[in-house]
């Protein structure tokens, strides 16, 4: 299948931008690596509120497949870790790098 790369920017709630972020790096992370994800930066927009990833999947299945074997998997269930707890709004937007 051919590289798929995602920009995500997720709009959080009033006063959890740095929890968020910090959850995302330790337990969301880790695992995405594990399942054969690449995270090309992830960044805070403190001014609107948000957080912005790119992440990436080149491998045998589709992003969307891999996507939800992340989602399904023992180790997600495990992390006790409810987005819409943080997230107000999500933007998935699936782009081709240029440069």
């Amino acid at each position: 299948m051919p590289r798929t790369t995602q920009l995500r920017t997720y709009t959080v709630r009033d006063g959890l931008l740095d929890e968020w972020a910090e959850r995302w790096r330790s337990d969301i992370v880790p695992l995405r690596l594990k399942l054969g994800f690449e995270i090309g930066g992830a960044w805070v927009d403190r001014e609107r509120n948000q957080f912005v990833w790119l992440i990436s999947y080149d491998g045998p299945e589709t992003f969307e497949e891999r996507n939800a074997l992340y989602w399904a998997s023992p180790e997600r269930k495990a992390m006790d870790l409810d987005p819409d707890d943080y997230l107000l709004r999500t933007d998935d937007r699936t782009v081709e790098q240029r440069y």
